[in-house]
């Protein structure tokens, strides 16, 4: 019974992430929040308490800022109560979960691990270069 449950909470999770991410491209208008995406949405057992992970496009534009990224989540903390309403009215569910937003940096972190791989991969390329040169001088 226990997989069978697990496997409708991961169906709602599903949803809900689709459902949420249509809400805050549509009806969300705050500067604050901006281009926000939804990375993934883990639901409690009892499907009371859901916490949507949330990335940000003018974040990953430019520089992490941490304000930028506090502030995007307090506005989206604010709405949450609008958008768990806009959810209840297009998933039909017995309850509605109530929603906490978190950010999720693993896109930064990311970025910022494949940067550093490409610049030591670069870095090895150039030693090569300049230990071939040495040897052949």
């Amino acid at each position: 019974m226990a997989k069978e449950f697990s496997r409708s909470q991961r169906r709602v999770a599903q949803e809900m992430k689709k459902e949420i991410a249509i809400i805050l491209q549509r009806e969300i208008k705050d500067p604050r929040i901006g281009m926000a995406t939804v990375s993934d949405v883990e639901i409690s057992r009892n499907l009371a308490y859901a916490k949507v992970y949330v990335t940000f496009l003018k974040v990953l534009d430019e520089n992490h800022d941490p304000d930028q990224v506090n502030n995007g989540i307090k506005a989206l903390q604010d709405a949450a109560g609008y958008i768990r309403t806009l959810l209840g009215k297009a998933m039909c569910l017995r309850v509605v979960p109530e929603l906490t937003f978190a950010y999720d940096n693993s896109l930064v972190e990311g970025m910022r691990i494949s940067n550093l791989v490409t610049n030591m991969v670069k870095n090895d390329a150039e030693r090569r270069c300049v230990s071939s040169d040495d040897e052949e001088a």
